[in-house]
């Protein structure tokens, strides 16, 4: 009796592995396209965009724009890597998480609430990404 119950609590965590896995992925691969088009709304100049004249991090607008666009560009690739399963994806995953974790904090002044989002979204694909065990991660 023990030794079928080794099988299937390998297979559940698995199981766990691949459905934390395609998590992060979909979050990513959602995340990542929304931080596009927040840098192509920064870099065409939007009026959605709050000025604030005395911010310590202070970028040009067009700056932020750039940076969010091409993070987000990147994410979206690596969410592709996730949802085939590859390692290099979760290590990469969980970087540009934290860049764009970092990012977004940086550009709370220009758009807030937006930004507090995303950073939820970025912490709950680190903790999907990391939380997986290595052994249970099949490349």
């Amino acid at each position: 009796m023990a030794t079928t119950s080794r099988p299937q609590h390998r297979e559940r965590a698995q199981a766990a592995a691949t459905g934390l896995t395609l998590f992060a992925g979909v979050m990513l691969f959602i995340s990542g396209i929304l931080d596009v088009f927040r840098g192509i709304m920064a870099v065409a100049e939007d009026d959605v965009y709050v000025s604030t004249p005395n911010y310590v991090f202070k970028f040009d607008l067009t700056s932020w724009g750039w940076i969010h666009l091409l993070f987000g560009a990147i994410a979206v690739v690596v969410s592709f890597g996730l949802f085939a399963a590859k390692t290099w994806a979760r290590v990469v995953g969980v970087g540009i998480a934290a860049l764009l974790i970092i990012a977004n904090f940086l550009s709370i002044p220009y758009y807030p609430v937006w930004s507090l989002t995303l950073i939820a979204m970025y912490a709950f694909i680190v903790w999907a990404l990391c939380v997986v065990k290595r052994d249970t991660f099949a490349d």
